[in-house]
C-alpha cells in the first residue's frame, strides 16, 4: 500500500515539474529565447 502511494506520489510530482517546464518554454517570445531557456532546463537538473 505504501509503496503504491509513493509510487503515486512521485509520478504526480513529476507531472508538476513537466507542465511547469513546458509553461516556461511556451512563453519565450522567439526562437533564440526558446534555445536559451532549454538550454537553462537543461544544465539545472
Amino acid at each position: 500500500m505504501f509503496a503504491f502511494l509513493f509510487t503515486w506520489i512521485g509520478r504526480w510530482f513529476e507531472r508538476a515539474e513537466q507542465r511547469r517546464n513546458e509553461a516556461y518554454l511556451e512563453g519565450a517570445r522567439d526562437l533564440a529565447e526558446l534555445e536559451r531557456r532549454m538550454r537553462s532546463l537543461e544544465s539545472c537538473c
